[in-house]
C-alpha cells in the first residue's frame, strides 16, 4: 500500500500539533502541516515534531509559501517556512504563486532552494488555474529555469483537470520532479468555469475520492509509486463530519476503497 497522507487543508480547524494527532487517530501514517505566520513559533514546531515522533507519523509536507507579485505588501514567509520544515522534519514544502512573472518566480525558487542545500527536503511548485502559475507546462518551465536539484512540481488532480490537462500529460514528466501528488474528487466538468467558481470549488467544494468524476485511477496508473496527500477542503464534508478525526477517517477510507478497486 502506498503512503497516504492527511493534507493540512482537510482539517484546518485543528492546530499544527493537533493535526498530527488527528491523522494518527484516523489511521494515517503521514501528515501535512499548515504554517500560520501569526501563530507559528519554534515551540509550535517542536510540539509538531515531538507529536509526530511519538505517534509514529512522517511529515509529508508543510504549506504554504505563497509568492506575491511585485509591489505587494504581503510577505511570502518563505525563509520562515523553509526553516520550519527543517525543524519539524518535513519531506516537502508546498509553494504556489500569485506572481505571474515566470522569471521572478524562478529567481525566488532558487533563493529558497539554496536554503535547503544541506537537506533532502523538496520544494514543490503547485500550479493552479486560479493563480499566477496556472498550468503544468508553466510550472515545469519555471522549475527548469530555477535549475536546482531540490525543486519539483506538485500536481493536485483537481487543478490538473481544471487547467485542461489529462493524467496522460504526466507520462513524459521526469519522475524525480513529482515527489508526491494531492488527490480529491470533483465533477468531471465544473458547473461554472469562472475564476470565482473555481476558487470556491477548490476551497469549499471538493468531494471524497470515488464520489466525483475525476480520473483518479488513470492518474494513479501514470504516477503509481508516489505518496498521496488527501486534500479535501469541503464545506459539506465539514458539516457532515464536524469532528476532524471522523472527517479524516472518512477521507482515508474513501481513498482506500478507490485504491482497492483501481486496476
Amino acid at each position: 500500500m502506498r503512503t497516504i497522507s492527511l493534507a493540512a487543508g482537510t482539517v484546518l480547524d485543528a492546530g499544527p500539533a493537533a493535526t498530527v494527532d488527528v491523522a494518527a487517530d484516523a489511521g494515517f501514517t503521514s501528515v501535512g502541516i499548515w504554517f500560520d505566520a501569526s501563530t507559528w513559533t519554534d515551540a509550535v514546531a517542536d510540539r509538531v515534531r515531538t507529536r509526530a515522533e511519538f505517534r509514529g507519523l512522517s511529515i509529508l509536507d508543510i504549506e504554504p509559501i505563497m509568492l506575491m507579485p511585485a509591489g505587494s505588501s504581503a510577505a511570502d514567509n518563505g525563509e520562515a517556512i523553509v526553516d520550519a520544515a527543517i525543524r519539524i522534519g518535513a519531506r516537502n514544502i508546498l509553494i504556489a504563486s500569485r506572481d505571474t512573472d515566470n522569471g521572478r518566480v524562478a529567481d525566488r525558487l532558487r533563493v529558497l532552494a539554496d536554503r535547503l542545500n544541506e537537506t533532502d527536503i523538496r520544494l514543490v511548485l503547485e500550479f493552479l488555474p486560479i493563480l499566477g502559475v496556472r498550468t503544468l507546462p508553466q510550472a515545469l518551465s519555471i522549475v527548469a529555469a530555477a535549475d536546482h536539484p531540490c525543486l519539483g512540481v506538485l500536481v493536485d488532480n483537481l487543478h490538473l483537470s481544471r487547467a485542461g490537462h489529462l493524467p496522460s500529460d504526466l507520462a513524459s514528466v521526469d519522475a524525480h520532479l513529482l515527489p508526491y501528488i494531492q488527490v480529491c474528487d470533483a465533477p468531471s466538468v465544473p458547473a461554472d468555469d469562472a475564476r470565482a467558481a473555481l476558487l470556491h470549488e477548490a476551497l469549499h467544494g471538493r468531494l471524497l475520492p470515488g464520489e466525483g468524476g475525476l480520473p483518479i485511477a488513470e492518474l494513479l496508473g501514470v504516477v503509481p509509486a508516489v505518496p498521496l496527500s488527501l486534500e479535501l477542503r469541503s464545506e459539506p464534508l465539514r458539516t457532515l463530519y464536524p469532528d476532524p478525526v471522523e472527517r479524516a477517517r472518512a477521507v482515508r477510507l474513501s481513498m482506500e476503497r478507490v485504491l482497492t478497486s483501481a486496476p
